[in-house]
């Protein structure tokens, strides 16, 4: 019998996939950003690289971040946090041994889906051009890597391609079947430009493979929220850069007033104050479970 102290164990990302209901991830980049979603009612969150690249180094998701710096936010988020987490693993970081790799530490630092693409490495964000893929044997023979190197089945394999941007939507089809051959849980083919190009994918994929949709403010996708795009027959959709695009836009703001005015005072309703932010962060919970072990003693 479950009380109110028996924690509550998520439906797997596995079978919620198989559900008629999509998954929405809203893209996350650390244990608050995290924290914050789950809190909003989320179950899972997309660990986007873009957005690791754009928070950790300030820098344009051109391939510069590393498996060690994507695997340590990683870390951070699951001991935060109990919410599924799809993890972005770019191209694997190098061929088939660094795919194997990245899964095993990846899966072992929490992660429930690791998403590969076909790009070369160095990557660069789905949305701007200049993309050169590997062949599409190299890439099933990746997808076939990260099957053996998992431990569980439960932990998703995702295939994307990026092929829509040089080689058009009927190649791009091709590679997403032969990643659906090689045993990918997910297929997430990127750039899809329009409702008829979302019409031939689902026309070879929808009730085979679950399919992942791809919402960029401002990119190839035209913007569609979740219910239109669960009538398409997607299953689940990533938001990866939505949060850092809104992060940004307010930080610019906060940092205008506060050079103008020479005090954040009025910026106080856009913002949590000492007490709000240690209320959320569980502070004082967090002070009195380690006065449960202190030495009383002396």
């Amino acid at each position: 019998m479950t009380n109110a102290n028996t924690p509550v164990v998520p439906t797997a990302l596995k079978d919620r996939l198989q559900s008629p209901n999509i998954v929405v991830a809203p893209g996350v980049y650390d244990a608050l950003s995290a924290s914050l979603a789950e809190q909003a009612g989320f179950d899972t969150v997309y660990l986007s690289g873009a957005s690791l690249a754009y928070t950790k180094l300030g820098r344009p998701d051109i391939g510069l971040m590393s498996l060690t710096e994507v695997n340590d936010t990683l870390a951070h988020i699951r001991e935060r946090s109990d919410i599924s987490i799809v993890v972005d693993c770019d191209t694997g970081f190098g061929n088939a041994l660094n795919v194997m790799r990245s899964v095993r530490l990846l899966e072992r630092s929490g992660a429930n889906a690791i998403q590969l693409e076909d790009q070369t490495y160095p990557k660069r964000c789905g949305h701007l051009r200049g993309k050169t893929l590997v062949s599409a044997g190299e890439m099933a023979g990746k997808i076939k890597a990260a099957l053996d190197a998992r431990l569980s089945d439960q932990t998703l394999i995702i295939g994307r391609t990026d092929a829509i941007a040089s080689e058009g939507i009927d190649k791009a089809l091709e590679r997403a079947q032969a990643y659906y051959e090689a045993g990918a849980d997910v297929i997430f083919v990127e750039g899809i430009r329009s409702s008829e190009q979302i019409d031939q994918a689902m026309g070879r994929f929808k009730d085979q493979v679950p399919v992942m949709a791809n919402m960029v403010e401002g990119g190839d996708t035209p913007l569609q929220d979740a219910a239109t795009l669960q009538s398409m027959g997607f299953s689940m959709v990533i938001f990866p850069g939505a949060l850092v695009r809104a992060f940004t836009h307010m930080a610019s703001q906060f940092f205008s007033t506060l050079k103008n005015d020479g005090t954040t005072d009025n910026f106080r309703d856009r913002m949590l104050d000492f007490k709000q932010l240690n209320d959320y962060l569980g502070t004082q919970r967090m002070l009195e479970l380690g006065q449960q072990y202190e030495d009383r003693s002396r």
